[in-house]
């Protein structure tokens, strides 16, 4: 017969271990952001930042991933080259992240994919198009689409649509994506009876380039192709205008921001861009998602980095749920057979190369709004 004493102590120690399990059942999961919250291209962080929180807020709210509760780490790299891999260090070893979320740019994306793929952390980039992202290994992946569709589809859309038979590329130098982007526009082009009279070059940060406009004036092309990002692009636009030169400018994502039109303004009227979403878009789950976005982040409009942000961290939730756990190669795993995952920028289904087949969006602009123009299946 057992004492009074020695069942006490076994009831407490029962309750300290059912205790003890539920706390470790209850941890937090960590999640890690790096991103460009401040600096030139703060725009692209910022938005993207935004969806992420709204996703996290969501999923916790019903209950979290397994029965615990995601807890976002995020670190800004302040647009500054060789930062993104600084903060994704941090991330890993200080906060010990179990995936990571970022970048939009492909540049920042390229640094920091390495550092994540050395330790075995996934990483989601929620809109990184250029190809060499995910060919950093097995552990990097996106939900956005990639550069040589990108740059099918623009190269279509100058034939098509716009009826340009020469056009210019002006492309930045100091830009993974820029030149990826102009390269595949080239290819599909060309093959498609277009011509590339004249090709001019910029660096990021750049402010006059009345010189490579000049060129182009006198080049008498149709249209500009301009793969850049949205600061350098806007002023291209302004500058061209300044000079003379009406015909289309047209680009890629990278011009995927409200500072575009703060900048260009009126100059951008009759001007194109590609991007992934649209808030316009009447889908069900876009207008739900843009309500949601917009009540959360006092009327902001929601734009692609956002829903791609968004998209990433629920991507990640699913694999989570799939993998059992957040063993880094279970999880790899799960991400990897990601299939016809139903989000606001698309449904995702990651491939053998851990790319996602989107669809892309042209947007037109005009009397200084950014308006739904058409979609462009894969």
């Amino acid at each position: 017969m057992k004492t009074p004493a020695l069942l006490l102590a076994l009831v407490a120690c029962t309750l300290s271990l059912s205790n003890g399990l539920a706390a470790r059942a209850a941890e937090p999961i960590k999640l890690g952001e790096y991103a460009s919250l401040t600096g030139k291209e703060a725009g692209f962080g910022q938005t993207s930042h935004h969806g992420v929180v709204l996703a996290l807020e969501e999923i916790n709210a019903a209950g979290g991933v397994l029965g615990r509760p995601l807890e976002l780490a995020f670190e800004d790299n302040q647009t500054k080259p060789g930062e993104s891999a600084t903060v994704v260090k941090k991330l890993i070893s200080r906060d010990k992240v179990v995936a990571l979320i970022g970048e939009v740019s492909s540049g920042r994306s390229l640094e920091a994919a390495p550092i994540a793929q050395a330790a075995h952390i996934p990483m989601v980039a929620p809109a990184a198009t250029n190809p060499k992202v995910t060919q950093t290994g097995s552990y990097i992946f996106r939900v956005c689409f990639i550069d040589p569709f990108q740059g099918t589809v623009m190269a279509k859309f100058a034939k098509n649509d716009l009826k340009a038979k020469k056009v210019a590329i002006l492309s930045s130098v100091s830009n993974a994506y820029s030149l990826g982007l102009a390269k595949f526009f080239k290819e599909t082009f060309t093959a498609g009876g277009g011509e590339v009279t004249e090709e001019k070059n910029f660096s990021e940060g750049d402010k006059d380039f009345r010189a490579q406009l000049t060129a182009v004036k006198s080049a008498g092309v149709d249209a500009v192709f301009v793969p850049g990002y949205y600061t350098e692009s806007a002023l291209i636009v302004r500058q061209a205008r300044d000079l003379g030169i009406t015909i289309p400018f047209f680009g890629g994502d990278g011009w995927e921001d409200e500072q575009l039109l703060k900048i260009g303004g009126e100059a951008l009227n009759g001007c194109y861009y590609s991007t992934h979403f649209s808030a316009e878009n009447t889908d069900p789950i876009v207008a739900q998602f843009a309500a949601k976005y917009k009540a959360r982040w006092n009327g902001e409009v929601p734009g692609a980095f956002s829903a791609l942000g968004y998209d990433a961290v629920y991507v990640i939730a699913d694999a989570i749920k799939r993998a059992g756990g957040t063993d880094g190669p279970k999880l790899r795993d799960a991400l990897a057979a990601t299939k016809d995952f139903p989000g606001v920028s698309g449904v995702t289904t990651i491939d053998k190369d851990r790319n996602a087949s989107k669809a892309a969006t042209i947007i037109a602009l005009k009397d200084g709004k950014a308006l739904f123009f058409k979609t462009v299946a894969p």
